[in-house]
């Protein structure tokens, strides 16, 4: 089992490290990666919503966020992930990058759009030169949901999409994260050519780290991206 896993796309980017995590890399692995590439982690206390930070510099401890951005050479930003959806964004021309946590109610309210907008205002990135890598989430086929989860969101009719009624129960629904990101994307501009999905089930796999499954609250997996300092 590796470590960590990569995204295709990304891989040819020269200036960028990046990865999507798996059980055996943890927050000692992940100091001593950037470390060796003489970059600074910078972490977020995750609370599911819709903010955006620009970031130059490490962060307090707790900062509240769920999407970080930069153009700074020498920060390796890192999204915690159990089942919810991590999302990197890259802007391989004007070297900027976002690192973005999409669990259900980030995606319901916009997270992926509001990094998109987040990238085009500070660096005036346009969608359609973006990057978009999506690394291992909870499957549709193992996420059920209550009707509390699936009822219509306005002005996000991607969200729709992504639902599907369970047979036999009809407050029940199956949830795709990475669809309905994949269709807010799209939405913004970002070419679907352009958009790439791991397809691997946290809930499935046992290289990987699931809250459904193992309801543990202190383990989470590392996913990091970061622009290499300049020589």
């Amino acid at each position: 089992m590796n470590a960590f896993t990569t995204d295709s796309a990304l891989r040819e980017i020269p200036w960028l490290l990046h990865g999507f995590g798996t059980r055996r890399f943890g927050e000692a692995d992940l100091s001593a990666l950037a470390a060796a590439h003489g970059l600074r982690p910078v972490l977020l206390g995750q609370i599911h919503s819709a903010a955006v930070l620009a970031v130059t510099d490490a962060l307090p401890d707790g900062t509240p966020g769920d999407a970080l951005i930069t153009d700074t050479p020498g920060l390796l930003l890192v999204i915690k992930t159990a089942d919810c959806l991590p999302l990197f964004l890259v802007d391989e021309e004007r070297r900027a990058i976002a690192a973005v946590h999409a669990g259900w109610r980030g995606t319901a309210i916009g997270i992926a759009a509001a990094a998109v907008a987040a990238l085009r205002e500070r660096f005036d990135s346009r969608p359609g030169d973006l990057w978009a890598a999506m690394g291992p989430c909870i499957g549709p086929g193992c996420y059920e949901v209550g009707r509390d989860v699936a009822e219509p969101h306005p002005g996000r009719p991607e969200w729709g999409k992504a639902l599907r009624p369970v047979a036999g129960s009809p407050d029940r629904f199956t949830l795709d994260l990475p669809a309905a990101n994949r269709a807010r994307l799209e939405a913004e501009g970002v070419p679907a050519s352009r958009i790439s999905a791991a397809g691997v089930c946290t809930h499935c796999s046992p290289d990987l780290l699931s809250w459904r499954r193992d309801r543990r609250t202190d383990a989470r997996l590392y996913n990091f991206i970061g622009i290499r300092p300049k020589d």
